[in-house]
C-alpha cells in the first residue's frame, strides 16, 4: 500500500497521491492509513491528488466527508485536485464538492454551474433557455403557440424542432426544478448500490440508485417530480432519497446492461442500424452448436452493437475480460482504453461463443488461446477484426483488433509531419539504395508510415516487395508476403530470398534479430532501398540498437540514410475546446517570453470524447539524416549520451520540440506531449 501512495510537503499542505480507484474498502483502508499517518505527525492541511484516481464509490465520499469534519475540528482541511471530468461531475451531484474544496487545474476552486447568472430554481424553462444564450424570444413565443395547439410539453417542442439540444433543455429543466441533470454513463454511479433496488422495480419506475453519501441516497430518474415513484424508493431502501435528472433512455440502457442472462429480453440492447452485417467467410458444420449458444437474438444483436458502436467511435480495439462479479467490455480509443459497459458475468461465455462462432473457432475449446478473423461490413463499408483469446482466472479475455482500411493513412502528405520533417522524409525516400528506419513503441503509428512511404514509391517501373507479420493492408502493384513462424518462415529466410526477386525496394515490417540486420544492411549497401521499424524510443536509439545486435558500425554509416521517430498524441476535441493563457512558469520554462501573452487550449470533457477532452490523434516527428559528421560518428561506436551531446549541438528538432509546436498551434496539450514522449 505505501508503494501505491506518495506523500510530499508542499509549503503548508501535504500532498497524498493514491496511485488507484478509490473503490472498495480495501483501497480507502489504504489511503486513509497514511492520512492517519500525515495526521499523527502534525499534518493536518492535506491535499489529496487525485491524477490516478479514475472512480470513486460511495464509500469513499462518505469518508472523506467524515475526514473534512475530523481535521476541521483541528484546524485543519482536506482538498482534492487533479479530479477528471467524471469524478468532478460526482462531486457537483452529490454535493461532495461542496463539502470538500475541489481545486481546478489553475489551482482556484472549482467553479460551480450555479456561478452563473441564471433565473434560478422556479423559472420559466423558456426564461432559463434565453439567459443561457441557448435560443431567442422570438422562438420561445413561437413554441407557446406550438404547445396551445398540440398539447405537447415545451421542452419536447424545442428539441423536436432542433433548436436546443435535449441535453441542455435537460438541463434548464434540472434548475427549474432544483435538482441536478447528469448524462448518466458508467462511473457515474457506484455498481455496488445500482443493485441495490430489485430490477423490475427498477425498470418499473424508471430509477437508478448512483451514490450512497451518509444517509442520503442520489437515484437518477427521468421524472424527478414524481413523488409517489420517489416515496416508493425510500420506502424499499429505507432512506432518504434526493433525485437527479437523467434521461430515460440512459437510465433503461444501463439497467438492461446490468440484467442477467436468464432475465434477458429481445429489447436488451439497442437497434442495430440495418447496415450491419457479418461476412461469413466458411459455412461452419456444427449448426446446433451454434444454436445453443446463440439462439437468442439479444445475444447476437449486443455483440453487433458492441462492434458497430467501437467502429462509430473510432476504436482500434474492443476488450471483453471476466471478473469474478461482473464483465467488462472495454474500447481502446486514441490509445487509452474507456469502459463500454459492464454486463452480468453470467452473460460473459455466451458472448465469447458468439464471436467464436463469427471467427468460426472451436466453441468448446475454452482451455487454450485462439485466433481468428471476423469481417463484417457497417456504415457502408467492410471492417476485419482479429480476434484473440485468452484463458483466465475466470474465463476467457477476447481482444478484437479492429483494422478499418478506410481510416488508413496512405499518403505522406497526411501524415501531420511539420514543413521541415515532410521535406526530409522525401529527400530520404527519393535515394535509390540505403536504410530508412522508422522508430517508436507499439501503437505508435510505424506501420502506417511505412504504408504511406511505399504508395508513395509505388511505380509500375519499380519492383517492391514487403515483408510483414501480419499483412494488414493491401497494397497494388506491390508484393505482399506474410511471415509464418510456425513453418520457420522468419523474416530473415524471407528477406533472404526476395533478395533474388530482383527487387528494387524491400520493406521488412520489423528488424528483430541480428540476422535480419545484417542482411537488411547487406541489401541496402548492394543498391536496394530498404525500409523498416524498429522498437526503440527515439530516432538515435536505432543507431545503438544496431550495433548492439551486431551489425558493424563501418556498414551501419555507409548504408544508414536516416532514422524517423515518431508519437502519437491525442488532439484536444473540437466540441469542448477552450483556451486559456500559459501560466508564468510554463513561459520561463520553455523559453516563451518573446512570444508576448501565449495562448493553450485544453478540452473540458464531453459526451463526444468519453470525457477525456482529447479525440482522434495526430503524429509527432523527429528525423534524423545521417550526413558526413554522423557517419564518422558512428564509425567510432558511441553511446548514447555521446550521440545525443552531437545532436543537441547541431541544434536536432526532437520529438518534444514537434510536441511543443503542435501545444502553441493549440491542436494539443503540454500534458499530452510530455506523456507520450516520457519528459
Amino acid at each position: 500500500a505505501a508503494a501505491n501512495i506518495s506523500r510530499v510537503r508542499i509549503g503548508v499542505a501535504m500532498h497524498v497521491t493514491p496511485k488507484f480507484s478509490l473503490k472498495g474498502v480495501e483501497a480507502l483502508q489504504d489511503l486513509m492509513l497514511a492520512i492517519d499517518e500525515c495526521v499523527e505527525a502534525g499534518d493536518i492541511k492535506i491535499i489529496i491528488d487525485f491524477t490516478s484516481v479514475q472512480m470513486i464509490d460511495s464509500l469513499a465520499i462518505s469518508a472523506l466527508m467524515d475526514l473534512q469534519d475530523r481535521l476541521r475540528k483541528l484546524g485543519g482541511w482536506v482538498k482534492i485536485f487533479g479530479f477528471n471530468n467524471i469524478i468532478g461531475e460526482i462531486g457537483k451531484i452529490t454535493g461532495f464538492s461542496d463539502y470538500v474544496t475541489f481545486i481546478s487545474g489553475d489551482g482556484a476552486p472549482d467553479r460551480k454551474e450555479s456561478d452563473e447568472v441564471s433565473p434560478g430554481p422556479g423559472a420559466r424553462l423558456g426564461d432559463i433557455l434565453v439567459s443561457r444564450g441557448l435560443i431567442d424570444e422570438a422562438k420561445i413565443q413561437e413554441a407557446l403557440k406550438l404547445q396551445e395547439r398540440l398539447g405537447k410539453r415545451m421542452g419536447q417542442i424545442i428539441v423536436d424542432k432542433g433548436w436546443v439540444s435535449e441535453n441542455d433543455v435537460l438541463r434548464a429543466l434540472g434548475e427549474q426544478l432544483g435538482v441536478p441533470f447528469v448524462r448518466i454513463r458508467p462511473g457515474l454511479f457506484d455498481p455496488d448500490l445500482s443493485s441495490a433496488l430489485d430490477a423490475d422495480v427498477a425498470r418499473r419506475l424508471c430509477v437508478m440508485p448512483m451514490f450512497r453519501v451518509r444517509e442520503v441516497l442520489f437515484v437518477a430518474t427521468a421524472k424527478p417530480q414524481d413523488m409517489p415513484s420517489i416515496e416508493e424508493v425510500a420506502e424499499r431502501l429505507q432512506c432518504k432519497i434526493r433525485p437527479v435528472l437523467a434521461r430515460k433512455e440512459d437510465i433503461l440502457k444501463l439497467l438492461r446492461e446490468s440484467t442477467p442472462l436468464e432475465d434477458m429480453q429481445f429489447d436488451m440492447v439497442g437497434d442495430v442500424d440495418e447496415d450491419f452485417a457479418v461476412v461469413e467467410n466458411v459455412q461452419v458444420d456444427d449448426y446446433a452448436a451454434i444454436d445453443e449458444v446463440a439462439a437468442g437474438s439479444p445475444v447476437v444483436n449486443l455483440v453487433n452493437s458492441i462492434i458497430q458502436r467501437a467502429v462509430h467511435d473510432g476504436a482500434s480495439d474492443i476488450h471483453l475480460e471476466p471478473f469474478r462479479t461482473h464483465s467488462r467490455i472495454r474500447f481502446r480509443i486514441d490509445g487509452l482504453l474507456y469502459e463500454f459497459t459492464s454486463p452480468r458475468v453470467e452473460l460473459h461465455p455466451a458472448l465469447v461463443s458468439r464471436l467464436k462462432v463469427m471467427a468460426n473457432l472451436d466453441i468448446a475449446e475454452r482451455r487454450m488461446p485462439q485466433d481468428g478473423r471476423i469481417q463484417v461490413h457497417t456504415q457502408g463499408r467492410s471492417i476485419d477484426l482479429r480476434f484473440s483469446s485468452l484463458p483466465g482466472l475466470y474465463g476467457e479475455k477476447v481482444v478484437l483488433r479492429i483494422l478499418d482500411k478506410n481510416q488508413a493513412i496512405l499518403d505522406v502528405n497526411k501524415l501531420n509531419m511539420c514543413d521541415s520533417n515532410l521535406a526530409r522524409f522525401k529527400q530520404l525516400l527519393d535515394a535509390t539504395h540505403g536504410l530508412i528506419l522508422v522508430t517508436g513503441p507499439t501503437g505508435s503509428g510505424k506501420t502506417t508510415s511505412l504504408y504511406a512511404a511505399l504508395n508513395h514509391l509505388k511505380s509500375i517501373e519499380k519492383n517492391i516487395v514487403t515483408i510483414e507479420d501480419p499483412v494488414e493492408y493491401q497494397l497494388d502493384i506491390i508484393n505482399q508476403n506474410e511471415v509464418r513462424d510456425g513453418i520457420g518462415l522468419t523474416f530473415a529466410k524471407i528477406l533472404k530470398h526476395v533478395l533474388r526477386q530482383d527487387p528494387d525496394i524491400v520493406m521488412v515490417g520489423e528488424i528483430r534479430e541480428r540476422e535480419t540486420a545484417e542482411i537488411a544492411v547487406q541489401a541496402a549497401l548492394t543498391g536496394h532501398l530498404v525500409l523498416s521499424t524498429l522498437h526503440t524510443n527515439d530516432a538515435v536509439g536505432a543507431v545503438t540498437r544496431l550495433i548492439d545486435m551486431g551489425v558493424e558500425p563501418y556498414l551501419l554509416s555507409s548504408a544508414l540514410l536516416g532514422v524517423v521517430g515518431q508519437r502519437l498524441v491525442r488532439n484536444i476535441c473540437g466540441n469542448c475546446k477552450s483556451e486559456l493563457l500559459a501560466p508564468k512558469e510554463l513561459i520561463e520554462q520553455f523559453g516563451w517570453q518573446d512570444k508576448g501573452d501565449v495562448k493553450l487550449a485544453r478540452g473540458k470533457g464531453c459526451d463526444q470524447c468519453y470525457d477525456s477532452g482529447y479525440k482522434g490523434r495526430m503524429g509527432i516527428h523527429e528525423v534524423l539524416e545521417t550526413n558526413g559528421d554522423l557517419q564518422k560518428l558512428i564509425i567510432s561506436r558511441p553511446s548514447r549520451d555521446v550521440l545525443t551531446e552531437f545532436l543537441d549541438q547541431h541544434k536536432f528538432r526532437n520529438l518534444f520540440k514537434d510536441g511543443l509546436s503542435r501545444v502553441l498551434d493549440r491542436t494539443t496539450t503540454i500534458e499530452e506531449v510530455s506523456r507520450v514522449t516520457s519528459i
